[in-house]
């Protein structure tokens, strides 16, 4: 008899090694294409960043979060939801202008998280 590796129940990845790296994952995933939707909507200029917050919070949020009331994360865990954030909050916030060189460049994740002013949704600890 053929013992089951996984399988989903509705909406969330089940594994026999009770692992939820598989069902992060898949989160992942499907929050990526969510962002990837409203990619142009996240870079435009006409809209503003509070808006664009918003959508963060109540499109992309609920798809990636979903079922996250049963997570137990480990570091690396925590990671992966922290870059994939960083990532979503970098296309909203854009490049920032170092004064001295005069050059475009990446926000740093202190930046993002000083311009964010909302608390991580991945509790450190």
């Amino acid at each position: 008899m053929e013992r089951v590796k996984e399988f989903k129940y509705l909406g969330t990845i089940l594994t026999n090694q009770n692992s939820i790296a598989e069902e992060i994952r898949s989160r992942l995933r499907s929050g990526n294409d969510c962002y990837l939707s409203v990619k142009n909507l996240l870079s435009s200029r006409l809209l503003s960043k509070n808006l664009k917050i918003k959508i963060y919070r109540n499109i992309i949020l609920p798809v990636v979060l979903y079922g996250c009331e049963n997570w137990w994360l480990t570091l690396r865990e925590e990671r992966t939801l922290s870059v994939f954030e960083n990532m979503v909050l970098r296309r909203i916030f854009g490049p920032s202008r170092d004064e001295v060189p005069g050059e475009w460049r990446r926000l740093h994740n202190e930046e993002l998280d000083d311009l964010y002013s909302s608390p991580a949704w991945v509790a450190y600890g």
